[in-house]
This record gives C-alpha cells, sequence and structure tokens, in this order.
C-alpha cells in the first residue's frame, strides 16, 4: 500500500468481476485526471477471476493493486531516516539524529537493521562508559564522536514487516519500553522507523466504493477507512459514515456506465485500453445488452466506450461491438477450467434478509452439458462456503449466457424458497428460464419469498 497521505483508494467488491475491476479503474482515471494535487489509486479486495484476467491480458493492462482491507500497515507510517554503518564514527550519526528528532539508523552492509541510535541509547551508552566515577568524565567530545556507531546502538529493537497491521501488533508495542521501532521488508532489509505515537493514532485512508455499498461486499476493516464516496448500481446497504459524502447509486446495469458518463460530462475520453476495459465491464453485467438489467444509459454508453476504444492503434483496433463481446462473455464461460471451490468463490455476494443470512454465487457457462459433471463437487464446495461463513444457506447461479437462462443449486432445503415460480429438475437443481440476472431478477424474488 502506498504510503501516502493524500492518496484516494477506489475499489470494488470482494470476489470482483470485470465491472468491479473496470470501474475502479475508470474512476480512479477521472478522479486522477479531475482532482488537482490528489492521487488516486486503482484497486481490488479480492483476486481476479478468468474473464477479468483475460480481458486486462487482451488489453496489455496492469490488473488493480490487491487491497484486501483498509487496516493501516507498518509501512503507512514509516519514516526512511537517512544511515550511517556500525564502522563509522558516532559524528556521523550524530549529524543524522539532529535532522530526525534524535534518531539515528545503523545499518549493516546487506541492508538489515544493526542497531538504532535515540537519545535513550546515547545515555546508557555514556552511562556505562562514565559510570558514578567523575574523573572519567574529562573524556573530551572529540573523542567520543570518533567511537564507532555500534558502540552507542540499541540493538534490541523489534522489527515490524512493513505490510503487516498495526492493530495486529499494537499489544506488543504498549508492551514495550521503547517508543521507536523498526519497519523492515519480507528480507528482512531497512525500510523505515515508525513511533509508538503514530502506531497508536495511524493515518486513516480514503477510500472511494465502486460496484457496491454494502459493507459485507466491502473490502475488510473499512471502519479504519475513510468512506468518501459511493458509485454504485446495486440496491442500498451502506455502511454509515463519519462525515457526509457524495453517493450515487443509479439503476443501470453497469457501473462502466456511470463511470462513462462522469468521464463524458467533463469533455473527456478514456485512453484506448481503458475504455475496452470499461466497455468489457458493461459486456459482462448486462451479457453484452441482452440482460434485463439493460438500459438505453448502458446502449450508449457502450457506443461511447466502441468509439474511444476500437480506434486505429488500439489493442482492439479492428474489433467491433460484437466480435468483443463474444470474446469477453466466452473468456469467463465454462466449469472446467477452475476447482468447484474457486467457481463458488470467484462471484459470491452476501445478504441478510429477514432473519436470515445468505450468499448467492454466479458462474457463467456456453451451455448446460457441463453441469451434470460437476454437480456434486459443486454442491460439496457451496455447502463448504456455506458453512464458512456462517450462513443459513447459499445458492450458486448457473448462467447460460447463450440461451439466458439459469440453473439454481441451493445448499439446504429452505421451506419459505418453495414460494420461487421455478420448477425442480431432476437433479434437484431449480430451473429458471429466461433469468440471468442475480440483481434485478433472482434477488428480488429470492427477498420477497423470504419476507412473505
Amino acid at each position: 500500500m502506498p504510503k501516502q497521505e493524500n492518496t484516494i483508494y477506489v475499489i470494488g467488491h470482494r470476489n470482483p468481476d470485470t465491472d468491479s475491476i473496470a470501474s475502479a479503474m475508470g474512476y480512479a482515471w477521472f478522479l486522477d485526471e479531475t482532482k488537482n494535487g490528489v492521487n488516486v489509486v486503482a484497486a481490488r479486495a479480492g483476486q481476479l477471476n478468468p474473464q477479468t484476467t483475460w480481458v486486462l491480458s487482451r488489453l496489455g493492462l496492469e490488473p488493480p493493486l490487491l487491497l484486501p482491507d483498509a487496516s493501516p500497515r507498518f509501512e503507512n507510517i514509516a519514516h526512511r531516516f537517512n544511515t550511517t554503518t556500525p564502522d563509522e564514527p558516532l559524528r556521523d550519526a550524530w549529524a543524522i539524529a539532529t535532522r530526525t528528532g534524535g534518531i539515528a539508523p545503523v545499518i549493516n552492509s546487506d541492508g538489515s537493521p544493526f542497531g538504532l541510535i535515540t537519545g535513550l541509547s546515547l545515555f546508557n551508552w555514556l552511562s556505562d562508559l562514565i559510570g558514578p566515577h567523575t574523573h572519567k568524565a574529562d573524556v573530551s567530545l572529540s573523542d567520543l564522536f570518533d567511537t564507532r556507531s555500534a558502540e552507542a546502538c540499541d540493538t534490541g529493537v523489534p522489527k515490524f514487516r512493513a505490510g503487516n497491521r498495526i492493530k495486529d501488533l499494537l499489544p506488543r508495542i504498549l508492551r514495550e519500553e521503547r517508543t521507536e521501532f523498526w519497519v523492515v521488508d519480507d528480507h528482512g532489509s531497512y525500510v523505515g522507523v515508525c513511533r509508538q505515537r503514530e502506531a497508536l493514532h495511524p493515518p486513516r485512508i480514503k477510500v472511494v466504493l465502486v460496484d457496491h455499498n454494502e459493507p459485507d461486499q466491502a473490502l475488510g476493516s473499512l471502519d479504519e477507512a475513510d468512506l468518501i464516496e459511493i458509485l454504485d448500481h446495486h440496491r442500498l446497504g451502506n455502511a454509515p459514515t463519519r462525515t457526509p459524502i457524495k453517493m450515487t447509486v443509479d439503476p443501470v446495469g453497469s457501473t462502466c456506465t456511470l463511470v462513462s458518463e462522469r468521464i463524458d460530462e467533463v469533455g473527456l475520453s478514456a485512453p484506448p485500453a481503458l475504455a475496452g476495459m470499461m466497455l468489457a465491464g458493461i459486456i459482462s453485467d448486462t451479457l453484452a445488452l441482452t440482460s434485463p438489467t439493460t438500459t438505453d444509459r448502458d446502449k450508449q454508453a457502450a457506443k461511447r466506450l466502441s468509439r474511444w476504444a476500437f480506434i486505429g492503434g488500439s489493442p482492439l483496433a479492428g474489433e467491433s461491438f460484437d466480435s468483443y463481446a463474444q470474446a469477453v462473455l466466452q473468456s469467463g464461460a465454462g466449469l472446467s477450467s477452475r476447482s468447484p471451490d474457486e467457481i463458488v468463490h470467484a462471484d459470491f455476494k452476501l445478504y441478510d434478509a429477514a432473519g436470515k443470512r445468505f450468499g448467492i454465487s454466479q458462474v457463467e457457462v456456453a451451455g448446460f452439458q457441463q453441469l451434470k459433471r460437476y454437480l456434486e463437487p459443486l454442491r460439496e464446495a457451496l455447502q463448504k462456503l456455506r458453512d464458512e461463513n456462517g450462513l443459513d444457506f447459499a445458492i450458486l447461479m448457473v448462467t447460460d449466457v447463450v440461451s439466458g437462462s439459469s440453473r439454481l443449486l441451493l445448499t439446504n432445503e429452505v421451506p419459505a424458497l418453495e414460494l420461487l415460480p421455478y420448477n425442480r429438475e431432476s437433479d434437484g437443481t431449480l430451473r429458471a428460464d429466461g433469468v440471468v440476472s442475480r440483481k434485478k431478477q433472482l434477488l428480488p424474488l429470492i427477498l420477497g419469498a423470504l419476507e412473505a
């Protein structure tokens, strides 16, 4: 996580889909272009699914920064002070300490910390050197400064990895008599020095949520961040905020539609590769503009992004909307390329309603032929997912992007869901003809059945 106090992280939901990743990238670019003096970083709260991975590779784009939770890390409070070596004279360390507030890091030649010179370590060293005998105090300051820096070091200073969460190690920090600590990288090399007072009150990161607004779907420790904006197209379930924020929840088929509108409204156009990424977000969330969630605004956004993405010299030069859409949808369809655990976790969302806590996963296929072969492993993985999250039940929505229908696999019988208007197949799944949208078609019926 970059250490920048004036940084905003734009991030989608856990188990991100293509719209979540693309809208984070697109909105981060937009904010970076329109907010002066602010560094805006696109982030992701989980691992990429195969479709998103394919799209990023096709467009030559790097994935957003992985930010699984908003809890401050030691790297956020590390100060990379100037350093000296154990054999250099103390005068060099003294010169550093006068500029850093009394701290001089002493580093080995391999980059690992040797010891820290502080006011306390200097006092302890002088006490050992001079002791209670006042005649030893006649040693000259020049002689003291010629001493090796290693002699005045505190070599017992605790080391904390830069990527570790501060809150996990606060008990140890509070037990220490020291007030300064090493921050090191995964190889044990010097990253910086942090102070106890900063660990007790670390800076809060600033977060913009896209493609979701419910805390259960957000990155971990969201309450430790400052949520400053939400841009979404789902039902309301937003987290409380410390201050008023800007919030847009609009009933369109894709968050990328909202991002493209923002870009267009200020007279900008997204770079071709980024436009192709956002177009993939719309294609994925609306099944190439065929889903019932599709609006005229999504169609206009698709035209706009196609105009920006398919120009000569771009990664998508020579493509059409239809050819690109077919490739995007096929890249994410199928059950054979991932394990059952990966399938049920990849596009999984949690919900609370009528005293029930449940989750719905969705996977796209190009036909239901594979479902029979993988049904039992998927059922076992879904039950495991239910138990891991302490849910009342979980559903896997297997959506055929060709026929525009779904099969629903449930972990257990839920009497209230008998009201769902879907026929049960011989394999125990529910046949949901014409149902492709979890958000607009399936979830409202489930919520209605639970609350009936």
